[in-house]
């Protein structure tokens, strides 16, 4: 693989040649099991939507909902599809930055995307024990649902640990099964035309507007780089990567505009909606069985939400405890399967213990750090085009240079947006802003003190022999 020049000047602690062994053929993935496992990462499903309608209506709320992927989330996924498959490293994200700008932003990098997953990790268990309670009332009594939730926790670290394979299998298998009853909703939608406009349905206490709606729609669109951090263990990255994006753009998008497409036909009123409505109106749609269906995809959503970015997540302290940045305990990996266990165990751990912590879904401050650390990606694609000019790119941002910057202007003006919307929101008698910026604030104290336990410095950047394109 190309390195930069010697005239173009390189950053702190410059690129050392060091090849990493080959995983074994079996662990890797190939193009669908990734793409379900950049299903559940991104996505989830349809749930976590519905506020969308009711701030904006269906009109609006699907025209956001095709806009924004054109304007969020195809230019990330050309972006990641260049970079993934350029740097096919460890860590993905963070070994791009890295690369492109030194220890200090690829520290960044790690920091945010570790700290937004306290704010979005625990939410999943809690969504899982959410939608069983609604069949299951038992589990709401005393802390039944805490040890459901921390079963669910359990449950996905040991799948983690027995390798990629198995997460992204089972990440398939779940797709399939949560998308199921949403098909049925589409499907019946013909027969119910207009049936609901007269339907009682309960009363929402959603104060959501069209901004807001905005901003949820951009949270449900957000995380497509979280599967790069897996390149090492993807079949021919060069060519899946790029592939596997596009796919699964185009997946989420209709999993999110087909369903509510079809309850508009059905004329049930936009103001009926909120988060956690589906199932009552699956009920209006197909009677209790297609109601049980739905709240058999919530669990469903949860558990392969929570499933799939574990996987993502262990990896960066993984990459990092290989560059020295983290005590290398970190970089164990489990003598068959090859995943890094420890840090598996540690995060599950740590994201257990916030389990107790009832966080209400964030969405400003997850895309306030997510966006931090988008923009340095897109900077670092921008970069390493200007640093590294014959870096081998199998996949390529059409336009040249003028459009590897275009691309990251769209998602830019998004991320905008929502700091201005974030002045509005108040955590712990501040703005969300302001919270934000200290959670950013923090991440240079801990590279600087993490710089002084470490004087010598850490080990150069690796660069890893990608796999053959064909």
């Amino acid at each position: 693989m190309a390195t930069a020049s010697a005239q173009h000047p390189q950053p702190d602690n410059p690129p050392t040649l060091t090849a990493v062994p080959n995983r074994k053929k079996f662990v890797r993935l190939t193009l669908w099991p990734l793409v379900a496992a950049t299903f559940f990462m991104v996505s989830g499903g349809t749930y976590g939507t519905e506020d969308i309608v009711h701030g904006a209506g269906y009109g609006r709320a699907i025209l956001i909902l095709l806009i924004t992927p054109l304007l969020w989330s195809l230019p990330t996924a050309f972006m990641i599809g260049e970079l993934s498959s350029a740097l096919p490293f460890e860590g993905g994200y963070y070994a791009w930055v890295r690369r492109a700008m030194g220890n200090f932003w690829g520290f960044q990098e790690a920091w945010l995307s570790l700290v937004a997953s306290i704010f979005d990790m625990a939410i999943y268990p809690t969504l899982f024990v959410a939608y069983l309670t609604r069949m299951f009332p038992w589990f709401q009594v005393n802390n039944r649902g805490w040890w459901v939730a921390l079963a669910v926790v359990v449950a996905c670290a040991i799948l983690n640990i027995a390798g990629v394979k198995v997460v992204s299998l089972t990440s398939l298998w779940l797709f399939l099964a949560l998308s199921a009853p949403f098909v049925a909703v589409v499907l019946l939608a013909p027969f119910k035309f207009g049936a609901l406009a007269n339907a009682v349905t309960k009363p929402t206490t959603s104060t959501v507007d069209i901004l807001g709606g905005l901003l949820i729609c951009m949270w449900n669109y957000m995380g497509w780089d979280n599967a790069s951090t897996i390149a090492t263990e993807v079949e021919r990255p060069q060519r899946t990567y790029p592939r596997a994006m596009l796919v699964a753009v185009g997946i989420v998008a209709l999993s999110y505009v087909l369903p509510f497409a079809a309850m508009w036909a059905t004329g049930l009123k936009a103001t009926a909606w909120e988060t956690g409505s589906w199932a009552d109106i699956a009920g209006l749609m197909g009677g209790p069985l297609l109601r049980v269906g739905v709240v058999l995809g919530g669990m469903i959503s949860g558990f392969g939400m929570f499933n799939a970015l574990v996987m993502s997540y262990s990896r960066l302290p993984l990459a990092m405890a290989q560059d020295g940045m983290l005590p290398k305990i970190f970089g164990k990996l489990h003598p068959k399967s090859k995943a890094p266990w420890v840090a598996i165990m540690a995060l599950a751990i740590g994201w257990a213990l916030c389990l107790g912590l009832g966080f209400e879904r964030l969405v400003t401050i997850d895309i306030l750090l997510y966006g931090g650390s988008l923009a340095l990606e897109f900077i670092a694609l921008v970069v390493l085009r200007f640093r590294e000019p014959n870096l081998k790119r199998p996949f390529r941002v059409p336009g040249g240079l003028p459009g590897a910057i275009a691309i990251g202007i769209p998602p830019v003006l998004l991320l905008a947006f929502s700091v201005i919307r974030s002045e509005h929101e108040s955590i712990l008698g501040m703005s969300s802003f302001a919270f934000g910026m200290i959670l950013i604030a923090a991440g240079f104290v801990a590279y600087f003190v993490n710089h002084a336990l470490k004087p010598a410095g850490w080990s150069a950047a690796r660069e890893q022999k990608p796999q053959p394109a064909a």
